[in-house]
């Protein structure tokens, strides 16, 4: 037992002082990221999250999908999915949860964290103070767990905020902003008005399930009895639930950072609104037996304040896919704003405008210019309102902090502050640490002096020669526009051939058009057209475009639209081959071609997407020579997914024993193998509402092992579903050879790999 008598003075809560390398607030998406990448690098870490759980706006609490660069695979962003630890998250929950159920999610996170000993999870726990020791440098920060009614002292030489709020940086005394420039700061004709609104609001979402038995709603007092009344409500799809309701969004006017409590209680009022609207308008009786299973306590907030870096990401950055020095990231989600009246306005939900390819995202944006050992992460990094309509969607933002992460891990090796990453020399060592682990950085490849593979001879078992796709698959009507993304060498284009059936008779117009961008995937220039006569019935059909063409990079072989037509495809799935429809995903977009008003500032071109699995069949089709997309040359380039061409081995399908072997003059001493495998980069993962067809990707090795030059077997993998698969010694391995032998994923899909890297 114990017992305390009174006392006069006050008491004090239990402080306990934690030493870490890195002091992480906020746990939601980017918060988690960066400390899974910081402690695998060897930083000792603390995250604080004032919520029970990590993920923030992807979380339970919340259930809003994750989303970055492939947005619902609705825009030209080829093989644009997020890499590294948020690609590795998004994959597991595929492999665990792909019908997408948040509670998954949530175990999935706290695993991850949990299972890194340099991690010390601090949940239901917020920091409120800090203490700085000089007027630019944070020494420490106070935070409190109400669960545990502990009181914590946070030192650290470095810090991030990935706290949605920035409520470090604030605290701190950082330069922020928060609502819209003018158009004229930064030359952004998108800056939207005062009608239009300055802010994004919050949204909350709800579920409801089928009990198959009548249930009756009593809704309380302070639901909108007259939901009706909203200027919008004709256009709403009552029925919609989860993160489809993004729709339901309030406070676009208000204070997003102090009035947030009064927004979720006008939200709560909407929600429960619509449902009694449901239940008891007499409008939907198919609704009598369904009962409201969950509604959000917490709303997914969207915007608050933004913070000032070395530099400021701006609307032409993104347009026009400016190239920086410093580039350690991507984005490619809609320049997407939304009216600051939400569901009581008569506005659209969003204007959402695309680009025509991902664009980098610089690392100023990713520290205070104002605190010397602050870094920002997620939605708050340096950029304005319009481009933060992009850079906000939260696989975006972690991605962002996994290079804030290994940008934190640089920093504590040689004792230096974010700022002095700038220097050439070191951001050249940032930008190849990144990609070694996975993170893309577009234009960019590894090129690493001290990397062994690419010193080293290669011997594939055998290469996948295309030379055509056998035509085994579905009839495909063209109802829209298809085309086939080929990877073609410089020189004149192989002549192809298809089959064709069609109701009567018809014409057919084909096209070889290309990007006038290398790297994007928004076809824009017609470089040979010709015109067919297609008699009913089934027929084949030779198309020599006799065009040469001066670069190497993928190309569309484009079919005009005609629903009297339909065309062979194929069911062999291959890495880096996609078919491509000229249409439109109505959650991002309104037309098959994106026409914005004049002078916003915005481009016009055709959308061209493809089919999510089990459909989104390649074109069946022959070709009257060869094309070489699968050297095993490409395990060495640097790159670790298709972007101007495939970058990819691939052995051949009849290869009963794929395997490709890496041969030095001399034995080397290896203490890392990592092997880059392809797990569809172009599929978006939505990781909540949505679910999946597969919980492996079909291009993904699963069977794979590694053995030295002896024959003694250094690992063997029977279910790997990742991306990146990384083999460590504690003791370097000394071999002058390493064999490594793949089981193709199906019998229609080869064993491929994107890179091997030894070090």
């Amino acid at each position: 037992m114990k017992k305390e008598a009174f006392s006069s003075r006050k008491r004090s809560f239990k402080r306990e002082e934690c030493q870490a390398d890195l002091v992480i607030i906020g746990g939601g998406m980017a918060g988690t990221c960066c400390a899974i990448t910081a402690s695998r690098q060897g930083l000792q870490v603390v995250l604080v999250q004032d919520r029970p759980v990590l993920g923030g706006n992807g979380s339970s609490e919340i259930r809003l999908w994750i989303l970055g660069a492939t947005s619902h695979m609705g825009n030209n962003n080829r093989w644009a999915r997020e890499g590294g630890v948020i690609d590795e998250i998004l994959l597991e929950n595929l492999y665990r949860n792909p019908e997408g159920n948040p509670l998954i999610l949530d175990t999935i996170l706290i695993e991850m964290v949990s299972n890194e000993p340099g991690i010390r999870l601090l949940l239901n726990t917020a920091m409120y103070d800090l203490v700085k020791s000089s007027p630019d440098t944070i020494e420490s920060a106070l935070a409190f767990c109400s669960q545990n009614a502990t009181e914590y002292l946070l030192k650290a030489p470095l810090f991030v905020d990935a706290s949605g709020d920035g409520s470090m940086a604030f605290l701190a005394g950082a330069a922020f902003r928060i609502g819209a420039e003018s158009a004229d700061e930064f030359d952004e004709p998108f800056a939207p008005d005062d009608t239009y609104g300055e802010l994004l609001g919050h949204s909350l979402y709800f579920y409801s399930k089928d009990t198959g038995k009548p249930v009756r709603f009593v809704p309380p007092s302070y639901a909108n009895r007259e939901i009706e009344k909203l200027p919008r409500f004709k256009s709403f799809n009552l029925k919609d639930h989860g993160c489809r309701l993004w729709w339901v969004e309030y406070g676009g006017r208000k204070d997003t950072v102090h009035e947030s409590e009064t927004i979720k209680w006008e939200l709560w009022r909407v929600i429960y609104g619509i449902w009694d609207h449901l239940k008891n308008s007499g409008e939907f009786p198919e609704m009598a037996t369904h009962t409201l299973e969950w509604v959000g306590t917490i709303p997914g907030k969207r915007e608050s304040r933004r913070f000032e870096g070395d530099y400021m990401l701006s609307q032409k950055d993104l347009v026009q896919q400016r190239q920086f020095e410093d580039a350690v990231s991507f984005g490619g989600w809609a320049l997407d704003l939304h009216p600051a009246d939400g569901v009581y306005g008569d506005l659209p939900g969003c204007t959402q405008w695309h680009t025509k390819g991902v664009y980098q995202i610089p690392y100023r944006i990713m520290y205070s210019r104002n605190l010397k050992n602050l870094f920002l992460a997620g939605r708050i990094v340096s950029s304005s309102h319009v481009a933060f309509g992009s850079t906000r969607v939260m696989a975006t933002g972690a991605h962002n902090a996994q290079a804030v992460a290994m940008a934190a891990v640089l920093c504590r090796e040689s004792k230096l502050l974010p700022a002095d990453l700038l220097a050439p020399s070191r951001m050249k060592i940032l930008q190849n640490r990144l990609i070694r682990s996975g993170q893309y950085i577009p234009g960019l490849r590894l090129s690493d002096e001290a990397e062994l593979a690419r010193q080293a001879t290669l011997r594939p078992s055998s290469t996948y020669r295309l030379q055509g796709l056998p035509m085994n698959g579905p009839w495909k009507s063209l109802e829209f526009a298809m085309a086939q993304l080929l990877p073609l060498t410089e020189g004149e284009v192989p002549g192809i051939r298809v089959r064709l059936k069609s109701s009567e008779a018809a014409q057919l117009r084909v096209s070889l058009m290309g990007s006038k961008r290398k790297g994007n995937f928004t076809p824009e220039l017609i470089l040979a057209e010709k015109e067919f006569e297609i008699a009913s019935g089934e027929s084949t059909l030779l198309i020599d475009f006799e065009c040469t063409i001066k670069n190497s990079e993928y190309y569309f072989v484009a079919f005009s639209a005609n629903d009297l037509v339909q065309i062979k495809t194929s069911n062999t799935r291959l890495t880096g081959l996609l078919s491509v429809f000229q249409k439109f995903n109505k959650a991002v977009a309104t037309s098959s071609r994106q026409e914005p008003p004049e002078g916003i500032g915005m481009d016009s071109f055709d959308f061209w997407l493809p089919e999510r699995r089990p459909d989104g069949h390649n074109l069946g089709f022959e070709l009257d020579r060869s094309v070489q997309m699968f050297s095993a040359e490409n395990l060495c380039n640097g790159i670790f997914r298709p972007s101007s061409q495939s970058n990819a081995w691939a052995a051949a399908l009849d290869d009963t024993e794929p395997s490709v072997e890496l041969r030095w003059d001399s034995e080397q001493e290896i203490r890392e193998i990592k092997l880059f495998f392809d797990s569809d980069y172009d599929h978006a993962l939505e990781s909540t509402l949505m679910g999946h067809p597969e919980h492996v990707v079909p291009f993904c090795v699963q069977r794979f092992s590694i053995s030295d030059h002896q024959g003694n077997r250094l690992t063997q993998v029977r279910d790997n579903h990742q991306s990146c698969f990384t083999l460590r010694f504690d003791e370097a391995v000394t071999t002058q050879s390493l064999k490594i032998m793949l089981e193709h994923p199906s019998a229609t899909t080869p064993a491929a790999l994107f890179g091997i890297v030894c070090y």
